[in-house]
């Protein structure tokens, strides 16, 4: 399938996305793998993991562990990195969700869980987080240029962030 502006992001092949993958034959002690409901990459610098659930639903400690220290793993490599958990009231199993238009529940960055105040729908949180680690990336790269005298504070740049 050749993907075009007008696809992009929705689901490919239905019939495949029902399928459902289980795992429970793949038991390491009591360890299972889990499953990502989304995953967004900018640039091998900002890493974002979605998990959505069904109203009030509880993230499985389990999951809650791995996605957690998968996180805490990208940011000790000086990467910027999150885990949004989003709840979706789509109750009729056979309707799509709309990923962008879910509630944040909580998100988890630099070690903090935070709990989403504020009411942002995915689409939200996600515009806000990205524009503040591209801030921040854009200022650590700037002092380290200005740092190793790779650029001159007195000259006239264009300001290259998106």
């Amino acid at each position: 399938m050749t993907y075009t502006e007008e696809n992009r992001g929705k689901i490919q092949f239905r019939d495949r996305a029902r399928q459902i993958i289980d795992f429970s034959g793949m038991r390491f002690g009591n360890i299972t793998p889990t499953d990502i409901d989304g995953f967004f990459e900018r640039r091998d610098e900002i890493f974002i993991f979605y998990e959505f659930k069904y109203g009030e639903a509880s993230m499985p400690e389990g999951q809650k562990k791995a996605l957690k220290r998968t996180i805490d793993a990208i940011t000790a490599s000086g990467r910027k990195a999150a885990l949004f958990v989003c709840s979706h009231d789509v109750s009729d199993t056979t309707q799509d969700i709309d990923a962008a238009k879910a509630k944040v529940r909580w998100y988890y960055y630099n070690h903090n869980e935070i709990w989403e105040r504020k009411g942002r729908n995915v689409k939200e949180a996600t515009d806000a987080y990205l524009a503040k680690m591209e801030e921040l990336l854009y200022d650590s790269k700037r002092n380290k240029e200005l740092s190793e005298g790779l650029s001159d504070p007195g000259a006239d740049s264009t300001d290259t962030r998106m």
